[in-house]
């Protein structure tokens, strides 16, 4: 057992920095539902597989062309005849024999008719190449088994995804710029008690050169209160003088030079951080007000109970602040002194989580479930994370279509740019409607690209004129458009199926924002754009 654990560490070991343990965990339990093996399809799959899901099934009734050979990677000439779904997986377990592949060979609207339920087993469905009525019904069965649907297409040299989710919850967002939560400013006793325990004053060369930024800026910090009617620098001109106030605490040798002390340097530097209010971020604010947070019963889902326990913390023992985060910056110090200071607030992160489990404890009590129905690992986690959670809830796809509902303000206020993102959208959801009138997408053979320029053409009319959208499409993208003739080039497919698995790892690890709700990828240019639809 310790051998295979070890031998997984080493073979993900980049991945695991990345989203840890718990991250891999849920992506080795996770089951992926890809629809349709084209080029794009089998991309997005060899980015899940390689990084090790659990296993993935292809639903797809479609068998190997030539024209399939040719774009895609994971079919062979010998492939041609079989069915893609088969073709595929096979080459695609190759890629990592820890991965479970299985196929179907049928088409989605065949399953759909049929056996719906067989959608709702899987951890996220991702749907590829599929014509908008399939999309749709699709989205709705899904939508009612609350299974997220990320949708995929590449048609010539645009890139479409949309994510369909009615809400997905996200403890470790990983923000970019996290500020540190210091506490300078509102100290709790544990850590007061540790910052008196220094004397700057009384100590020799070594241990003042060793001493952590936190320290410095919290001793010279309270003096300043002391003397500005307990009130810390605000503005810069205030922050400047603050800074010039811990420059001056420098030793100076003999000759009344300044020694050269860098954690004093550290300290000057990092002013701004040190200085930083500690409230509860609006976002979070927003999650607190939440009926989702306030309502909670036997079906809630662990996530809003926990944030229901850190709500009542901060009203409570927290006075209005969020569990401690438990984490220190790396700075200059000697190995004691920074391991002090860590332990102080490590101790009271733990206290923090501690008051937390007791609130879901009696959450739980209240709403009939058992207290070990949440695991303290999970608890401290949420704590450690509670600055940075998010909820992201995209529309349906039904609201989206619907006349009545159509995000009218979205579309035209971002087509006061005529060459916007918005313009491949709009041209997508004209190509469907000619799918649906002709049962092919335009272009497709080369006799009749001329002919179905007035037909697309038609089409995105009556999709503006349906919608009551006064934007204006120009006719560069029509042509454009048809003389794609719906092929999906290898290099489209590379970028979209890199960017799908991307989100994909999201949703099933819960960790970072997947994108709400569209993402277009303009390949002529190299732009991307994200749309709320």
């Amino acid at each position: 057992m310790a051998a295979i654990k070890a031998s997984k560490e080493q073979k993900y070991d980049r991945q695991l920095r990345l989203w840890g343990d718990h991250g891999q965990e849920a992506l080795e339990n996770a089951h992926v539902c890809l629809i349709n093996a084209t080029a794009t399809g089998t991309e997005i799959l060899k980015n899940l597989v390689l990084p090790g899901i659990g296993a993935f099934t292809i639903v797809d009734g479609h068998t190997v062309s030539g024209e399939d050979v040719g774009n895609n990677f994971f079919l062979s000439n010998n492939s041609i005849g079989k069915n893609r779904a088969q073709a595929a997986s096979e080459l695609l377990q190759e890629l990592n024999t820890d991965v479970s592949g299985n196929f179907v060979e049928e088409s989605p609207n065949k399953l759909l008719d049929n056996n719906p339920e067989f959608f709702n087993r899987f951890t996220i469905v991702i749907g590829v190449q599929l014509p908008e009525s399939t999309c749709l019904r699709l989205a709705s069965v899904l939508w009612s088994a609350s299974v997220p649907f990320l949708v995929c297409k590449c048609y010539g040299l645009i890139g479409y995804m949309r994510l369909v989710v009615e809400e997905h919850t996200v403890i470790e967002s990983h923000p970019d710029n996290a500020l540190e939560d210091l506490r300078l400013l509102q100290p709790f006793s544990e850590l007061k008690k540790h910052i008196e325990s220094y004397n700057l004053d009384s100590m020799d060369k070594r241990d003042h050169s060793h001493t952590p930024w936190v320290i410095i800026v919290a001793k010279h910090l309270e003096q300043w209160l002391s003397e500005h009617n307990c009130q810390p620098p605000k503005n810069y001109k205030e922050k400047e003088a603050f800074r010039q106030f811990i420059r001056e605490g420098i030793l100076k040798n003999d000759n009344g030079v300044p020694e050269d002390e860098e954690n004093f340097e550290e300290a000057i530097k990092n002013v701004n951080t040190a200085l930083n209010p500690t409230k509860i971020p609006s976002a979070v604010e927003d999650l607190f007000n939440s009926k989702a947070c306030n309502n909670i019963t036997s079906q809630t889902p662990s996530f809003w109970v926990m944030l229901r326990a850190v709500k009542e913390f901060a009203s409570k023992e927290g006075n209005g602040s969020l569990p401690v985060r438990g984490t220190i910056p790396d700075m200059i110090a000697d190995s004691q002194k920074f391991i002090n200071l860590q332990n102080v607030y490590r101790e009271k992160a733990m206290q923090d989580a501690l008051a937390v489990s007791k609130h879901v404890e009696c959450l739980l009590q209240s709403i009939g479930k058992p207290p070990e129905s949440i695991s303290e690992k999970d608890i401290k986690l949420f704590c450690k994370n509670s600055s940075f959670l998010r909820v992201v809830g995209c529309r349906s796809l039904a609201e989206e279509y619907s006349v009545d509902s159509v995000n009218k303000d979205e579309i035209t206020s971002s087509m006061d740019n005529p060459d916007s993102e918005m313009v491949f959208y709009l041209m997508l959801r004209s190509v469907d409607r000619f799918y649906q009138l002709h049962s092919r997408y335009p272009g497709v053979y080369n006799y009749q690209v001329e002919e179905d320029i007035s037909k697309l053409k038609l089409c995105v009319n009556s999709l503006l004129q349906e919608y009551s959208l006064n934007v204006n499409i120009k006719d560069d993208y029509i042509h454009e458009f048809c003389r794609y003739g719906a092929a999906e080039p290898h290099t489209v497919a590379a970028f979209l199926g890199g960017s799908a698995a991307q989100e994909a790892i999201k949703i099933i690890s819960h960790q970072f924002v997947p994108f709400n709700n569209t993402f277009i990828y303009n390949a002529m240019s190299q732009t991307s754009a994200t749309l709320q639809l």
